[in-house]
């Protein structure tokens, strides 16, 4: 078997590991890469970007039925899914292809196929052109993962869907039936119910977005059921019949069963890392419910063998990984880079309205034990917002009341993703509400609304 020596070889193109085998050769480093699918993973073309492409399409649409609103006229409405799609898919391609651009320009060799550790510092590659061990002192585990499948729940692809089926729709859903309320399954359910399909979605927890702060998830819920959807919050689909056309489901919601019939389900319950047939068992590597188990800095306790991205565990965050994969790079490099604090990695969610968050909810701050300040801040009072037709919203900031430690933002309505990297950049800098009060942020704007709710916290709002 041929074989070739490089300083690093990363195994997955994902968010995480395109960044790591990039960042490794600047610093001076012979990369490989090898990737079995597509360059730039599942969030690049199957994941964060053609769901935002889908997303984006479906607020334009919201938008022209609102145009009455804005003094304009639109008639005829309508839309062509299959335009929808192809678009969609056009944007990931397009990024993918830049992905496989950056490689090349940074000098990493790129091998498509499979990787497998064959022993300490050897991974063995299978491509259409044969078998070859690559040797090296530093090995990067960006395997990242994919859909949970539930006993019964399994996805066909014809009326049971994962979320690559929803990203490529057979048929447009009359009546959709969304198993889980985390990112993956509201932001479907947000895309089919502004094109008109009849949503429930079903949440196994005592509320939708439940990893959100609970003031923001009952926010985003009173919004969702405005739009239609049907929320069933602490309920299980225990079974799904399936017909040529339909779905028939067996729901347990508030201690007895309902039975509903739909013509398409995603079933969006999570996912699994994808740990299998790497050999990691034989050399000793710490695997924790299909997540491999790292220390801060994403080592795996075995010399030279390193996991990062949602592979290494939640939160499963593409801009995790690739922060990740910058670390991993420099400490192979023999720097001393910082650890990634999981604190100040905010989450986005793109559905409609838009929510975004930051470090410790409310909640969590109490259960900690910081005696807290909390602010607050509706859309409603803010000009930028009336004048762009986003009156709902609200953002929400935690404070620690005796050191005036920004401990949580959270935020949903129009744009918040956007708005929540003020609050990052904050934390990174450690800043207190002093600094915060005392920043001059531009006007009209939404983020305005970060500096009102933080003066809310102290009781000092100007607006409201």
């Amino acid at each position: 078997m041929a074989s070739a020596s490089y300083d690093m070889v990363v195994i997955g193109a994902g968010p995480g590991g395109y960044v790591a085998a990039i960042r490794g050769a600047q610093l001076g480093l012979k990369v490989a890469v090898v990737e079995r699918e597509n360059l730039g993973g599942i969030c690049l073309n199957w994941g964060c970007i053609p769901t935002k492409a889908l997303l984006r399409s479906a607020e334009v649409f919201h938008l022209m039925h609102r145009a009455a609103e804005f003094g304009l006229k639109a008639e005829g409405l309508g839309f062509d899914l299959a335009k929808v799609v192809a678009r969609s898919r056009g944007v990931a391609k397009q990024l993918s292809g830049g992905i496989g651009h950056l490689l090349k320009k940074n000098k990493v060799t790129v091998l498509m196929g499979t990787a497998r550790l064959a022993a300490p510092g050897q991974v063995e590659v299978t491509t259409d052109a044969g078998a070859q061990t690559l040797v090296t002192p530093a090995i990067v585990l960006a395997t990242g993962a994919r859909a949970r499948e539930l006993p019964g729940l399994e996805p066909d692809g014809k009326r049971v869907w994962s979320y690559r089926h929803a990203l490529v729709p057979p048929h447009m859903p009359g009546k959709l039936l969304v198993i889980g309320s985390g990112a993956i399954g509201i932001e479907f359910a947000s895309f089919f119910n502004t094109l008109g399909a009849k949503t429930t979605v079903v949440e196994v927890m005592d509320r939708v977005l439940p990893v959100e702060d609970a003031e923001i998830s009952a926010f985003a819920r009173k919004q969702f059921v405005k739009q239609g959807m049907t929320i069933l919050e602490g309920a299980t689909v225990k079974q799904l019949d399936r017909a040529a056309d339909q779905v028939t489901a067996q729901i347990e919601t508030g201690g007895k069963m309902i039975s509903d019939t739909f013509d398409t389900v995603i079933s969006a319950v999570g996912i699994v890392g994808n740990v299998e047939n790497l050999g990691l068992e034989s050399l000793g590597v710490q695997i924790d419910r299909t997540h491999v188990v790292t220390d801060e800095f994403c080592r795996t306790g075995v010399p030279g063998l390193y996991a990062i991205g949602d592979v290494a565990g939640a939160p499963w965050l593409a801009h995790k990984a690739s922060h990740e994969g910058v670390m991993v790079a420099e400490l192979i490099a023999g720097r001393h880079p910082h650890p990634i604090k999981p604190g100040s990695i905010a989450g986005c969610t793109y559905c409609h309205p838009q929510v975004a968050s930051l470090g410790l909810t409310e909640a969590k701050a109490k259960e900690k034990g910081y005696t807290v300040r909390v602010g607050r801040f509706p859309f409603v009072g803010n000009g930028k917002a009336i004048a762009l037709g986003e009156p709902e919203g609200l953002v929400k900031t935690v404070f620690d009341a005796a050191t005036g430690e920004l401990l949580g933002a959270h935020m949903v309505g129009a744009e918040v993703t956007e708005l929540i990297q003020g609050y990052v950049i904050g934390r990174s800098l450690e800043t207190t509400e002093e600094d915060l009060m005392h920043t001059i942020f531009p006007h009209p704007t939404l983020s305005e609304m970060m500096h009102e709710s933080v003066l809310d916290a102290w009781g000092r709002a100007l607006h409201i």
